[in-house]
């Protein structure tokens, strides 16, 4: 009989980014990320010495990178590619966990941080969405769209994916995420010079 394999660092950053995403960073502990990524707790603190602050952090980072690369990927397409990917991957998330999930990123940046420090994990996150948001200038830019305009339109587009994440959770349904699509389809087109 084979022993089962012994939890891999990326197996326990994937499942703490979902349980991030599900719960929140203040109301989870180290004990039951490492439960949810099915991973013994030593194994935890062998990847992640310095507990559940690192963990945390580095997936928050670890999830930014992953829809990193898959903006980098659809932008090569076009900007519409890569918001419909970026749209494609959310609604994913949020249909196949029944409206449980949501965004790693978005849910260590709407907890409140201690008074006295900023936390490395809401560091990661704002450097996720300035990266996603980089990225669409780029493309957008690339393609035609006024260079000065770009950057806020690519804000624009961040925070309404997210923001449509959100309550796509709250009223158990993706027509927000179908809204926003739509809208920001448009935007698009008309930053680009194209017709809609």
């Amino acid at each position: 009989m084979a022993k089962p394999s012994a939890p891999s660092r990326e197996r326990i950053l994937v499942g703490a980014a979902d349980m991030i995403s599900r719960r929140g960073l203040k109301a989870t502990s180290i004990r039951e990320l490492a439960k949810h990524a099915k991973a013994p707790l030593g194994s935890t603190y062998h990847f992640f010495p310095e507990g559940k602050r690192q963990l945390a952090t580095e997936a928050v980072r670890y999830a930014g990178e992953a829809v990193t690369r898959i903006l980098r990927k659809e932008l090569d397409e076009g900007p519409v590619a890569g918001v419909r990917a970026f749209l494609t991957l959310w609604r994913g998330i949020v249909v196949d966990s029944d409206f449980r999930a949501g965004c790693p990123v978005l849910a260590v940046s709407v907890e409140e941080p201690p008074a006295d420090e900023i936390p490395p994990a809401l560091v990661a996150a704002a450097e996720a969405f300035e990266d996603w948001e980089r990225l669409l200038a780029e493309a957008l830019t690339a393609h035609g769209a006024d260079p000065d305009r770009a950057p806020g339109l690519a804000a624009l587009i961040v925070a309404s994916v997210e923001g449509a994440i959100a309550m796509c959770r709250a009223k158990r349904g993706v027509q927000p995420l179908d809204q926003v699509a739509r809208q920001l389809e448009t935007l698009i087109a008309d930053a680009l010079g194209h017709p809609a």
